[in-house]
């Protein structure tokens, strides 16, 4: 793998969501390293509204007003990637289906905490899917396998 700096991932909602709301976790972790630049983030424009909408619905609204202007800032510092194709329908979950989309287009890894609905892109489009504490240990070694 390349060094941490040339990451290119795609963060799916359940892993942003844990990390803006639970403390000491590889996902929050992950929202660190995002809010530091250790790596490229990218986003689409379907993928930042799943993002606002899911934790808007989810939390309550004292919690999102807090949690909106960090969201704001990760996405401000965002690689926003254009959707010129997509794979549509390759998850059971229409939202893990923006970030295939997502990290196809952009050529990034997913970090997702439900590997199990992105089995099916792994195998057919050999997309590389890591669990949050995977792309932190990747992340915290430099790349190095």
């Amino acid at each position: 793998m390349p060094g941490s700096a040339s990451f290119r991932i795609v963060v799916d909602t359940n892993v942003v969501f844990e990390g803006l709301t639970k403390q000491g976790r590889a996902s929050g972790l992950i929202v660190d390293a995002w809010l530091a630049g250790l790596m490229v983030v990218c986003v689409s424009n379907a993928l930042a509204y799943e993002y606002s909408d899911v934790l808007s619905r989810k939390l309550s609204e004292e919690r999102w007003s807090r949690v909106k202007p960090v969201l704001g800032q990760l996405l401000s510092i965002a690689q926003y990637t254009n959707i010129y194709f997509s794979w549509r329908p390759t998850s059971p979950d229409a939202g893990d289906d923006l970030v295939i989309d997502c990290a196809m287009n952009a050529g990034a890894i997913v970090v997702t905490s439900n590997i199990r609905d992105f089995q099916k892109a792994k195998e057919s489009l050999g997309l590389q899917v890591l669990t949050p504490v995977q792309f932190v240990e990747v992340l915290a070694s430099g790349g190095k396998s």
